[in-house]
């Protein structure tokens, strides 16, 4: 039985006793959930656990490659007996401690670290909530065991134990234990770790013993007059599991690219968190902490959205517990193919939370994934449910959208004023502009049916032709949606480069293979998607907003997809077609419906 499915066995025990501290906390008044934050740090204990499937070369390869090379004690039947497990425990346990005192102590370590440490809250659920990325340095912490020969499954196996040990300590619910709390690592001692007081910061690093850290000078005690506040000291703000694991990377890379000194560039990385060259605080302050202005990140959810959410939870704990039971039996890229939809959905999920997208657009994404995912892996009867369900829920959201507009009023944001003041042939007043965008509705609605009608008939073998007569349709739509607020030559450039791409797709083409009698056609759709696509770049050059470049993107997303399948089916197959096809398909229909609707100023719910 493998790491994973060992996971997969013990989720029902982490959920129940997460259950249990819920209700003890509520009979005793002191309830330390919250719906989102916990969905939040278990769905990163999810994409923890999934992305580690990718990451085993760093966690065991090399350690095992060490262990069977470089081993100064070979005999390593030693490590079997009960007293060398028992040793193996204590030895990787203060090899835990370094590594995560140096999550503490250097940045690139807080970096990966720093996911453990962003709840705002403390609880069971925190204990799940783990970094994707700490396999990338973690590794060299635990090579001493490897040189020791410490097998690889004794290593394995006291690594599951000492983890397995740190889920109890997540509690508030527990007090103080006595004598145990010199000894071991305490929910007490642990309060103490995540807490961001001056007092109590970076202090008790212990996994299962507190020993190491009264040995090493980094033991606090949890005072009574003190009450732990728990979170980061820069905090996160955002229910988005991508975010939470490249935040402070993302920091690091501005701050390394930002100072001037070659030597600081390094520095950013190994100095202590908080660390910054003089040169970039000064050219980019940021306030200083201050524990008495600290907030808690709590955006609003409505009862729609919790109801949402919690269903998604569900789907995802059941998904989730699927992947890492069947994984070890799949090949990698199919592995890579479920990940993916895996990772959309945690993300999509968050986003819905924190009021970035509706759940029709959540659901829009989640289905594209699916039809791409259902097609790689050859399950062709959910590929012909959710191929088409995608562009249904996209068209369920624009008529949804085009509802809210009319019954609250359509804004013309600054930018839309601009381009009509600015463009010529464009005149009128501002209410004039925004009954200009009504008509766009019924273009994005007409190239949504016909993208849906093109879906259909390539679900089946013969249909080629129709299925490219009504992408065709399709794209003829969107270039009448986009020539709602933009110029046709907005940007000769972005005619002459998307030109290029063009020219070079036919040519391509006609010498791979294509069938004589299908190049006008063939050619006619080019044009198509190719005007479509230097349009929307043109429109996003002068409308100079977010909306409008996500559209572009989705442009030359459609551009990229259309470019896979004519090479696929008439030049040379593609490995794993259907990711690269459909991949890029839906993102293209995702960007353009997502990006066109927040370009029209209707508050979204």
């Amino acid at each position: 039985m493998s790491p994973s499915q060992i996971i997969v066995l013990a989720t029902p025990v982490f959920l129940a006793l997460i259950a249990i501290e819920y209700a003890v906390g509520r009979a005793r008044g002191h309830n330390t959930y919250r719906f989102n934050d916990a969905v939040n740090s278990i769905g990163l204990g999810m994409l923890s656990q999934v992305s580690a499937v990718f990451t085993r070369l760093l966690r065991i390869g090399i350690y095992t490659a060490v262990f069977s090379s470089v081993t100064l004690l070979p005999n390593s039947s030693f490590w079997t007996t009960p007293l060398g497990w028992l040793l193996a425990l204590v030895f990787y346990d203060f090899c835990y401690y370094w590594l995560h005192r140096a999550g503490h102590r250097s940045a690139v370590f807080w970096a990966a670290h720093v996911v453990h440490h962003q709840s705002q809250d403390y609880n069971l659920s925190t204990a799940l909530r783990q970094t994707s990325s700490g396999a990338l340095f973690g590794w060299v912490f635990y090579l001493p065991m490897a040189l020791a020969g410490v097998p690889p499954l004794v290593f394995g196996v006291v690594a599951l134990v000492d983890l397995l040990y740190q889920y109890w300590i997540h509690t508030q619910q527990i007090g103080k234990l006595g004598w145990f709390d010199r000894v071991f690592a305490s929910p007490s001692n642990h309060r103490v770790h995540h807490a961001v007081n001056d007092r109590y910061l970076d202090k008790n690093y212990g996994g299962i013993l507190i020993l190491w850290d009264r040995l090493f000078g980094s033991y606090a005690v949890e005072e009574d007059g003190e009450r732990c506040v728990y979170g980061t000291r820069s905090p996160l703000n955002s229910w988005d599991p991508l975010w939470a694991n490249a935040e402070v990377y993302s920091t690091l890379l501005q701050d390394s690219w930002h100072t001037r000194r070659w030597s600081d560039k390094l520095r950013v990385w190994l100095k202590p968190p908080g660390w910054r060259p003089a040169d970039v605080a000064a050219r980019f302050p940021r306030p200083d902490f201050d524990i008495q202005q600290a907030t808690t990140y709590a955006p609003p959810m409505g009862r729609s959205v919790q109801l949402f959410a919690a269903l998604q939870f569900a789907t995802l704990l059941a998904g989730v517990g699927a992947f890492l039971w069947l994984t070890d039996g799949w090949p990698l890229w199919q592995s890579a193919v479920w990940l993916s939809v895996l990772v959309t959905t945690l993300w999509a999920l968050g986003a819905v939370m924190q009021g970035r997208i509706t759940i029709g657009e959540a659901l829009m994404i989640e289905c594209g994934a699916l039809a791409m995912a259902t097609s790689a892996s050859g399950l062709i009867e959910w590929h012909r449910v959710f191929k088409p369900l995608t562009m249904v829920i996209a068209i369920a959201v624009v008529v949804r959208h085009w509802q809210r507009s009319r019954a609250g009023g359509l804004a013309v944001n600054g930018e839309s004023r601009r381009l009509h003041e600015k463009s010529a042939g464009w005149q009128g007043t501002p209410a004039v502009a925004a009954a200009a965008q009504q008509p766009g509705y019924v273009w994005l609605l007409a190239a949504l049916f016909g993208s849906l009608a093109g879906d259909v008939f390539l679900m089946f073998p013969g249909f080629f032709v129709p299925g490219l007569v009504a992408f065709l349709l399709a794209h003829l739509g969107y270039i009448a949606l986009l020539r709602q607020d933009a110029p046709l030559f907005a940007s000769p450039r972005a005619w002459l480069g998307v030109g290029v791409v063009a020219l070079m797709v036919c040519a391509v083409l006609w010498t791979g293979g294509l069938p004589v009698d299908l190049r006008a056609p063939v050619a006619a759709y080019v044009l198509a998607i190719a005007a479509m696509a230097a349009l929307a770049i043109g429109r996003a050059q002068v409308l100079g907003n977010t909306a409008a470049r996500l559209v572009a993107l989705g442009a030359a997303c459609f551009m990229l997809s259309d470019t896979a399948l004519a090479i696929n089916r008439f030049v040379s197959p593609l490995p794993h077609s259907a990711v690269w096809v459909l991949g890029s398909y839906y993102a293209a229909q995702c960007l353009i419906v997502m990006g066109w609707l927040r370009g029209q100023g209707v508050r979204r719910s």
